[in-house]
């Protein structure tokens, strides 16, 4: 690390705040400012971008106290407006949202340096993820890892005929009925049992104990909405 690293904490709650304030006082060398808004928080970035430059800056990704005047209403926007303006500076994500498709859209979009969950933030992570940061490398919590683990194997193993039967599926009773709903590429129906064994894979693949528990981790998976 730095002999000293300038991190700016940006959430709107104060109990949030504080709570990860304790966990960042027992790491050294740190010198931590706090705010409580996007645009705030974008403001002194830009501030103390020629003369005493923050290393990183960690951002939550919703803010419930936004008003008619607010520019940047949320992380991602944050996120977006540092990157426009090229500053220098670590953007890491500290939220509650763990859901695949947010965590997904924020990571392949925005690439920020580390994504950690509120829930599971100590000390020993914070202070690898610091360091990791300064290295100019990434870190995902454990658990998001895994999801994004998750998600990429399912993708390399989905085509067009799993995501329509798994589109289908809900709106019909019986599997028989989806004959005729699902198509190949050149245009030809699929019989029910290619349908059948589509999903019997699919249920492995996913470890899905039956066809709705099936979509439930599909839609958890973002594969479909």
């Amino acid at each position: 690390m730095p002999e000293q690293t300038k991190i700016l904490l940006v959430d709107d709650h104060q109990l949030i705040i504080e709570g990860i304030l304790s966990f960042l006082k027992d790491i050294d060398n740190l010198e931590i400012e706090t705010v409580n808004s996007c645009d705030e928080a974008f403001s002194k970035i830009k501030t103390s971008a020629l003369d005493n430059p923050f290393h990183i800056v960690f951002t939550d990704l919703s803010f419930d106290n936004n008003n008619d005047n607010v520019v940047l209403d949320g992380g991602e926007a944050l996120i977006k407006a540092i990157q426009k303006e090229e500053i220098d500076i670590k953007t890491g994500v500290i939220t509650g949202h763990s859901e695949i498709n947010r965590v997904f859209n924020v990571i392949n979009n925005l690439n920020p340096s580390a994504y950690i969950l509120k829930g599971n933030c100590s000390t020993d992570e914070l202070t690898f993820a610091i360091q990791k940061m300064l290295k100019g490398e990434v870190y995902y919590t454990h658990e998001i890892h895994q999801k994004l683990l998750k998600r990429a194997l399912v993708e390399i193993q989905m085509d067009e005929v799993a995501i329509q039967i798994l589109k289908e599926l809900p709106k019909h009773a019986k599997i028989s009925n989806l004959e005729g709903s699902v198509k190949k590429r050149d245009g030809s129906l699929v019989k029910v049992r290619a349908i059948e064994s589509k999903l019997a894979k699919l249920r492995t693949d996913l470890q899905a104990n039956n066809n709705t528990d099936l979509v439930l981790k599909a839609k958890e998976l973002g594969i479909i909405d």
